[in-house]
């Protein structure tokens, strides 16, 4: 067999188990052995082949790692309002506890609100920014 053959075999391989585990790096790991096997295919030593393989996987996956690292993270789905409806909503928060938590009328039933850290209790309209766990995390319009 070929060797380009068997490269080009382990390049599928490898996207194959990228399809099944859904992890990125497994791709940038298979742009490698298609640079083997495109070694193999121009005629290059078995060493240079893996050479080829090493440095363009390796640099693809630097490469990659970089450019996640740099690209800012999604929210959390605590605050995503495509996850809960309730981010964006307001509220009228009439009165605040000593704890920093208060009782508001929502959707028909009695939910606890509490205040970003750093943010002074105020009443009036606030928004929901955020669930954390079963209360609602608002700050003033």
């Amino acid at each position: 067999m070929e060797a380009s053959t068997i490269w080009w075999l382990a390049a599928g391989a490898v996207v194959v188990a990228e399809l099944l585990t859904g992890t990125f790096y497994l791709l940038m790991v298979a742009l490698g052995l298609v640079a083997a096997a495109l070694a193999a295919h121009i005629g290059l030593s078995a060493a240079m082949q893996i050479v080829a393989a090493a440095a363009v996987g390796g640099v693809a996956v630097v490469g990659w790692y970089y450019f996640k690292k740099k690209r800012p993270e999604d929210p959390s789905a605590r605050a995503d309002r495509s996850v809960n409806l309730d981010v964006g909503e307001t509220i009228l928060i009439s009165e605040w506890s000593s704890d920093g938590t208060t009782q508001v009328k929502y959707r028909g039933a009695s939910w606890t609100a509490i205040h970003r850290p750093g943010v002074t209790p105020a009443t009036g309209m606030h928004k929901v920014v955020e669930l954390v766990g079963n209360r609602l995390l608002v700050e003033p319009l």
